[in-house]
C-alpha cells in the first residue's frame, strides 16, 4: 500500500485496462472514481459515476461532480473506447468515435481542477493517424479504423496544446500507447474486423501486463509538461503527430464546436 493515498479518476474503468487499473489502486487503498455506463461492472470499493461520455452534456455533469467531491485529483486516466464499424451520430450531432475518444478527453483534460497527471491511453505517434480537417465527422466514406486513427492523432494534438497552454502548470500530460493488449475491445464490429479483434485477443499481452506502463507513470509522473511513450519507451516529440501548429488549430476548432453546441 502506498504511504500517501492517491485519488484517481478512470474513464472506461468498468472493462479491460481501466478496470485492471482500478483494481490495482483499490488494493493500495487509494480512492478510485470510475466513469462508465454499466453500474453492474463497477468494482467494490470504487465510486462509479454513471455517464455516457460520448455526450458533451454528460461530460460537463461529470466534471462538475468530480470537482465538487474531489478537488485534488492525483491522476486522471483516460481509457474509454468503443469501436464502431458503422458510422453513428450522437444525439448532439457528433460522430460517436470523435465524441467519445477525443472530445470527451478534451473536456475532461481541461475541465478537472489541476490533476497531478493526465494519462491519455491512446496511440501516440502512429504514422497512419491523421485529422480529416475538411470532414471531422467523417461523413464521406466512414471507416471505423480511420475514425479511431483520427481520434489517436487528435489526442496527440490535445496533449501538445494542453502542455503549450499550461507550461508552468501542475499537471503533467502523458500519452501512452500500450501496444497490443488482450483487453475488452468493446464495440460493434463487422465480420472482418471482429475476426481481427479475436486475433488481437489471442496474441495481445495480458491486461495485467499491459497496464504496467500506465501504473509507472501514475506512480512517478515525468517532469516534462508533455511526454509520450510506446509502452515504457519514450517517443520523441519531434514528430508531426505533435505539431504545435496543428495542435493550436485543433484546439480552436474544438472550442468553436463546443460553443456551437452550447448555442
Amino acid at each position: 500500500m502506498s504511504s500517501t493515498r492517491k485519488t484517481l479518476v478512470i474513464t472506461g474503468g468498468t472493462d479491460g485496462m481501466g478496470k485492471e487499473l482500478a483494481r490495482t489502486y483499490l488494493r493500495r487503498d487509494d480512492t478510485v472514481v470510475i466513469v462508465g455506463r454499466d453500474k453492474d461492472k463497477a468494482l467494490p470499493g470504487a465510486r462509479l459515476i454513471a455517464a455516457d461520455l460520448s455526450l458533451v452534456s454528460e461530460n460537463r455533469r461529470v466534471i462538475d461532480e468530480i470537482n465538487a467531491a474531489y478537488p485534488a485529483v492525483d491522476a486522471l486516466v483516460l481509457c474509454a473506447r468503443y469501436f464502431r464499424s458503422t458510422r453513428f451520430v450522437t444525439a448532439e450531432g457528433i460522430e460517436a468515435t470523435f465524441a467519445l475518444e477525443y472530445l470527451s478527453r478534451h473536456l475532461l483534460s481541461h475541465g478537472l481542477t489541476d490533476p497531478g497527471v493526465i494519462i491519455n491511453v491512446s496511440g501516440p505517434g502512429v504514422p497512419m493517424g491523421r485529422v480529416h480537417w475538411d470532414d471531422l465527422m467523417l461523413e464521406r466514406g466512414y471507416d471505423g479504423v480511420a475514425a479511431q486513427m483520427q481520434a489517436g492523432r487528435a489526442n496527440d494534438l490535445l496533449g501538445t496544446a494542453f502542455a503549450a497552454e499550461r507550461p508552468s502548470g501542475r499537471t503533467r500530460y502523458v500519452l501512452i500507447n500500450p501496444g497490443p493488449v488482450s483487453t475488452a475491445f468493446r464495440g460493434e464490429y463487422d465480420a472482418a474486423t471482429a475476426a481481427h479483434v479475436e486475433q488481437l485477443k489471442r496474441h495481445g499481452a495480458p491486461v495485467a501486463e499491459g497496464v504496467k506502463p500506465v501504473i509507472a507513470r501514475v506512480d512517478a509522473p515525468p517532469a516534462a509538461p508533455l511526454s509520450a511513450f510506446m509502452r515504457s519507451k519514450p517517443i520523441s516529440l519531434d514528430h508531426p503527430s505533435f505539431s504545435a501548429e496543428a495542435a493550436a488549430r485543433l484546439s480552436d476548432v474544438t472550442r468553436h464546436l463546443l460553443r456551437s453546441l452550447e448555442g
